[in-house]
């Protein structure tokens, strides 16, 4: 059986923060603010953030204007999805703006980095309903409290992306949990691929994917790091 896989798009796919900083310093209002998306000191007031919002909401197709983290990411899972038949979702709360609707643009976005025919969920509520509606295996996620409704709310398991790479607490906290935590999008579809592989070894789909994920009962790391052939390559 394949896997069922799905993404979350800003801050795993798109980098939201530089863009949204962008739309700051259009609105008149970032010059002085480094980061203003996701800070845990956010440096703006709530009027200045709702500012850059309004300003978000009256640029057309805003949201296909954002810089891919790892764009050539984007090709080899799309490799992947088709040699392996996974199938794979990606998710997304954004608010609409002028243009197009938020779903289309989305998928502009992706199939514009190489992944054709994207199936896209705008996700106005729990990720864990609907992890557990599409009865998915695996989501990657920058947010850890979606991770933690994820596998507080269906038999997906979860990996946290954390691209600071400092944040020890939010690691040890999510590891806890029986969260796996990776670095960067490349190494998300490493430990996918390893947990393909995995699939064929032995029997009960869900107890294999569950030997991934066994929270912190042990000091040794939430993942095994994937082989280095389980890491395809690009033409």
């Amino acid at each position: 059986m394949s896997l069922r896989v799905a993404f979350d798009i800003d801050g795993v796919l798109a980098d939201f923060r530089t863009a949204f900083q962008d739309a700051a310093n259009e609105a008149g209002i970032g010059g002085r603010a480094e980061v203003v998306a996701a800070s845990p000191v956010d440096p703006l007031s709530s009027r200045e953030i709702k500012e850059i919002w309004a300003h978000v909401k009256r640029s057309n197709n805003w949201w296909t204007r954002l810089r891919a983290y790892e764009p050539h990411q984007l090709v080899r899972l799309y490799e992947l999805t088709r040699r392996h038949k996974w199938e794979v979702v990606f998710m997304t709360r954004r608010p609409s703006t002028d243009g197009d609707p938020v779903q289309f643009q989305t998928q502009w976005w992706i199939e514009q980095h190489g992944f054709y025919y994207p199936a896209v969920v705008t996700v106005p509520g729990s990720r864990g309903e609907l992890a557990n509606a599409l009865r998915l295996d695996v989501i990657v996620d920058d947010q850890l409290l979606n991770c933690v409704d994820v596998v507080g709310g269906s038999t997906a398991k979860a990996l946290l992306l954390l691209r600071d790479g400092h944040d020890r607490a939010t690691e040890d906290h999510a590891i806890s949990r029986g969260i796996g935590v990776v670095k960067t999008l490349e190494e998300a579809i490493d430990v996918i691929s390893h947990m393909h592989e995995s699939l064929g070894e032995r029997r009960g789909r869900l107890q294999r994917l569950s030997d991934w994920f066994g929270g912190s009962k042990s000091d040794g790391a939430a993942l095994p790091p994937p082989p280095d052939r389980g890491r395809a390559k690009l033409r």
